[in-house]
C-alpha cells in the first residue's frame, strides 16, 4: 500500500513538472509572436523637401605663420673672427655691420696690387710716349730718304750720278720705309699694339685689386635688411669655414600663413579672397587676404599650397604659430542639393528615396550627381523641386514600402 502511494506521489510530481515546462514554452512562444508583430511596424525615416538654393562650400584652412624673410648669414671665405657686434634678439638695420673677419693679409695684398697697378699704368704711359716719339722720328726719316731717292733718280736720269750712287740712295730709302711701315702696322687705328698691351696689363692689375677689395668687403658681414637676430653661433677668435651658418636674421615686418590644400579646394580658391585668421596662441583674430594658390601639386606631399597675407602691425606676430581660418565659397547658384546621407549606391547606380505624403510610401529614384562638398551633393536629374527626399534609415527601405515620419525629437510622427 505504501509503495502504491509512493508511486502516485511520483506520478503527481512528474505531472506538475511537465505542466510547468509546457507553461514556460507557451510563454516564450507568446513573447516571440509579440516580437514578430513589433518588427512588422513601419520603418521611421527623416525627410526634407527639395528646394532650390545656392550651393556653398565651407573650406577650413590651417597652417603656420611665416616671416617675411628668414636669412641665413654665412661667411664666403675662411678666416678668423675679429669682431661680433650683435647678440641674440638684437634688432638690426639694413647695412649694419654684424661680424668682421681678419682682413690683415688682404690689406697687404691690396696695397701690393695697387702698387703693381700703378706701375703698369706708368709703363703704359711711357710706352705710349716712346712709341709716338719714335713714330714721328721714323716718319721724318722716311720722308727725307724718300725725297732724296726721288732726287737721285732724277740726277741719274740726266747722267749726273752713277749707278752706285743711285743704288745707295735706294737702299737708304728702303730701310727707312721698312722702319716706318713696322711702326705703322702696329697702329690699328686706335692704339698701337705695344701700347695696348701695356694698357691691358695695367687694367688686369686694377681688376685684381678690385677683386681683393671685394673679398675684403665680403669678410665683413652686414645685415641685408631690417630684422631681428634669431640665431647666433659665433664668437671673437672663432675660425670660420666658408658657408658655415653663424647668424640668422628674421624679418617679421610682414607675416604670412602657409596652408596645405586638397585638390578639390585648390580648384575653387582664388588669390584676392579676404579671410579672418585666428591665432590661438595670441588669442586674437586678424584680417588677411589670400595672396597665392600654387598652380601645381607638390611632388612630395601631393598637396597644393595657399598663402595668406596677414594685416598686422610690425613684429606683432611671431613666425611658427598655428593659425586657422575658414572660407565659404559659392559652388553653384540656384541649384538642387540634398544631404550626402540621402544618397545611396545600388547596383552601380546612384539613387535616392522619394516620399509620397498621400500614400505614405517611398519610391526609389535613379539620380545624376553634380558638385559635392563636405555635407551636400548637387542633383542634376532624377528628382525635381518640391519632391520629399528621405534622409535616414534607407538601408531598411524597399521600393513602395510604407514608412513613418520622425518628428523633430526623433519620435514617430502622426
Amino acid at each position: 500500500m505504501r509503495e502504491k502511494i509512493r508511486q502516485n506521489k511520483l506520478l503527481a510530481m512528474a505531472a506538475i513538472f511537465l505542466i510547468m515546462i509546457i507553461a514556460i514554452v507557451a510563454y516564450r512562444a507568446v513573447n516571440n509572436m509579440g516580437g514578430k508583430e513589433k518588427t512588422k511596424t513601419n520603418p521611421q525615416v527623416s525627410v526634407m523637401e527639395l528646394k532650390r538654393g545656392d550651393m556653398m562650400r565651407h573650406i577650413v584652412l590651417s597652417g603656420q605663420t611665416i616671416a617675411d624673410a628668414t636669412v641665413v648669414l654665412a661667411p664666403k671665405y675662411a678666416g678668423k673672427v675679429t669682431s661680433v657686434n650683435v647678440q641674440l634678439g638684437d634688432k638690426v638695420k639694413e647695412g649694419q655691420i654684424l661680424l668682421v673677419q681678419d682682413t690683415g693679409d688682404l690689406d697687404i695684398a691690396i696695397a701690393q696690387g695697387q702698387a703693381a697697378a700703378e706701375a703698369s699704368g706708368a709703363d703704359a704711359t711711357t710706352e705710349q710716349a716712346s712709341y709716338y716719339a719714335n713714330y714721328l722720328k721714323t716718319e721724318a726719316a722716311y720722308d727725307i730718304e724718300k725725297k732724296h731717292y726721288e732726287r737721285q733718280q732724277y740726277l741719274y736720269s740726266i747722267g749726273a750720278i752713277s749707278q752706285d750712287t743711285l743704288d745707295n740712295a735706294r737702299n737708304q730709302y728702303v730701310t727707312a720705309k721698312a722702319a716706318f711701315d713696322s711702326l705703322e702696322n702696329q697702329n690699328d687705328g686706335i692704339v698701337p699694339a705695344s701700347v695696348r698691351s701695356k694698357q691691358l696689363n695695367a687694367a688686369k692689375n686694377k681688376y685684381a685689386v678690385e677683386a681683393l677689395q671685394k673679398q675684403r668687403n665680403d669678410m665683413i658681414i652686414r645685415a641685408p635688411r631690417d630684422g631681428i637676430i634669431g640665431y647666433r653661433d659665433v664668437e671673437v677668435g672663432s675660425y670660420l669655414s666658408p658657408g658655415s651658418k653663424v647668424l640668422t636674421l628674421v624679418d617679421n615686418s610682414h607675416v604670412y600663413v602657409d596652408c596645405a590644400l586638397s585638390e578639390n579646394d585648390a580648384a575653387i580658391l582664388e588669390a584676392g579672397m579676404p579671410v579672418q585668421v585666428t591665432i590661438d596662441a595670441m588669442g586674437q583674430t586678424y584680417s588677411g587676404k589670400l595672396v597665392y594658390v600654387s598652380p601645381a601639386m607638390t611632388s612630395d606631399s601631393k598637396t597644393f599650397t595657399a598663402r595668406i597675407s596677414l594685416d598686422v602691425s610690425k613684429s606683432a606676430v611671431k613666425a611658427g604659430l598655428f593659425a586657422k581660418t575658414a572660407i565659404d565659397i559659392m559652388q553653384r547658384k540656384d541649384t538642387l542639393c540634398v544631404p550626402k546621407e540621402a544618397i545611396m549606391s545600388k547596383n552601380g547606380e546612384t539613387k535616392v528615396y522619394v516620399y509620397d505624403p498621400e500614400t505614405k510610401t517611398v519610391e526609389e529614384r535613379v539620380v545624376t550627381i553634380g558638385l559635392l562638398n563636405d555635407e551636400e551633393a548637387e542633383i542634376l536629374s532624377g528628382v525635381k523641386e518640391g519632391d520629399i527626399i528621405v534622409t535616414s534609415n534607407q538601408d531598411r527601405l524597399q521600393n513602395g514600402m510604407t514608412v513613418t515620419l520622425k518628428d523633430e525629437d526623433g519620435k514617430a510622427g502622426a
